[in-house]
């Protein structure tokens, strides 16, 4: 397992767009799946112990930013499931219903979308305003393969909060943190 961390924020960059199809039988684009005050995108897979770590905040942060602060989420997998069958679309389906992720969980087989936005690391959060420009590219909290303690900074929902009121990002930010994309040969 390679650990990565992201590059610092590309501010104001377009998000890009996606037909990637869902956990929930529908497929996702951008339209579909932004809010009113923005739209976080989310490479995450279900093997990764960052992602295991942060299963429990990441959930509940995105239902905080989609109930009171109009920014809606999405997650892209976009793992070779043929590398690790814990990511599998299959196993995708049950964590989603096991979590009860709050936003559509989608598959990107050809990894098309992964290599478009730059993504090097499960978990990597692309947080962009309602215009759709990147404002955030920084980690959840402080945990690593472990979940950080009660109390932390909640890095991304603060980020996430400003960005749906100003539609601006912080400046600083802490990079993400995590496991390398399994890309195809």
């Amino acid at each position: 397992m390679v650990s990565l961390t992201t590059p610092i924020c590309d501010f104001n960059a377009d998000a890009i767009n996606f037909d990637l199809p869902g956990v929930d039988g529908q497929n996702w684009n951008l339209e579909k799946a932004k809010g009113k005050n923005g739209l976080l995108v989310m490479f995450i897979c279900n093997h990764c112990p960052y992602v295991k770590a942060i299963h429990q905040r990441l959930v509940e942060d995105t239902r905080i930013l989609r109930d009171e602060y109009g920014i809606h989420s999405i997650a892209i997998m976009s793992n070779d499931p043929t590398l690790k069958e814990e990511d599998s679309f299959e196993n995708m389906k049950k964590i989603s219903d096991a979590w009860d992720f709050p936003f559509p969980y989608v598959i990107d087989e050809t990894q098309e979308i992964a290599k478009a936005y730059g993504a090097v690391c499960t978990p990597d959060f692309f947080g962009y305003n309602a215009e759709l420009k990147l404002q955030y590219r920084g980690r959840l909290d402080a945990s690593r393969k472990e979940t950080a303690p009660e109390g932390v900074r909640r890095d991304l929902l603060e980020a996430m909060k400003q960005v749906a009121k100003t539609g601006q990002g912080p400046l600083e930010q802490i990079p993400s943190m995590g496991c390398s994309i399994k890309w195809k040969e």
